[in-house]
């Protein structure tokens, strides 16, 4: 992509993308998850990229803007071929994080939104929050997300710090209120 453009992704990816992103020069959007919402968003903003943690990426630069793996991995070979080093090497700045899967947590579908409405608003008196699609709460050195599905009666979470301990430290604060709410972590 070029410089100052545009990068969708979704509220569950990792934050050593958007790092990446502007190491790139690129613009990181965090946006819903969703392929329609992603591609609407790609849309409007005329991005180039757009991804979800799901695995999903969407090119409009040379090429036609929708999901297509085999032409990911082409993308993909072509970059690392133009680069002369190895998918290893390329990656080798990227910084790790600990992160845990998707977690999906039951919750009934007339609760799980008015769950979130209220996680949004407990984190935001002590913490930075993004609330674009359910709840991102940003600790410094991590982050936990709380958000309700769209398409099932559960709320999925996700948690990411830069050591173990502190991953643990995030999910147990966030997984307690969610307890606290009556919500069977």
């Amino acid at each position: 992509t070029g410089q100052g453009q545009s990068v969708i992704f979704d509220v569950k990816c990792s934050q050593a993308l958007p790092d990446a992103i502007r190491a790139a020069g690129g613009e990181p959007v965090m946006w819903k998850t969703g392929h329609s919402l992603i591609k609407e968003k790609m849309k409007e903003l005329h991005a180039p990229l757009a991804g979800e943690m799901s695995g999903h990426m969407f090119f409009t630069e040379g090429f036609y803007g929708h999901d297509d793996a085999l032409y990911g991995a082409a993308r993909l070979l072509r970059i690392v071929a133009e680069a002369g080093r190895t998918v290893r090497e390329l990656l080798a700045d990227v910084p790790a994080y600990h992160a845990t899967p998707e977690l999906r947590v039951e919750c009934r579908d007339e609760l799980k939104f008015e769950i979130v409405a209220r996680a949004v608003q407990h984190f935001r008196s002590t913490h930075d929050v993004i609330d674009v699609d359910g709840v991102r709460v940003l600790f410094g050195d991590g982050w936990g997300l709380i958000r309700a599905s769209n398409t099932q009666p559960v709320i999925v979470t996700r948690f990411e710090a830069r050591t173990e301990a502190r991953l643990g430290e995030i999910r147990a604060e966030m997984e307690g209120w969610l307890r606290a709410q009556g919500v069977r972590v």
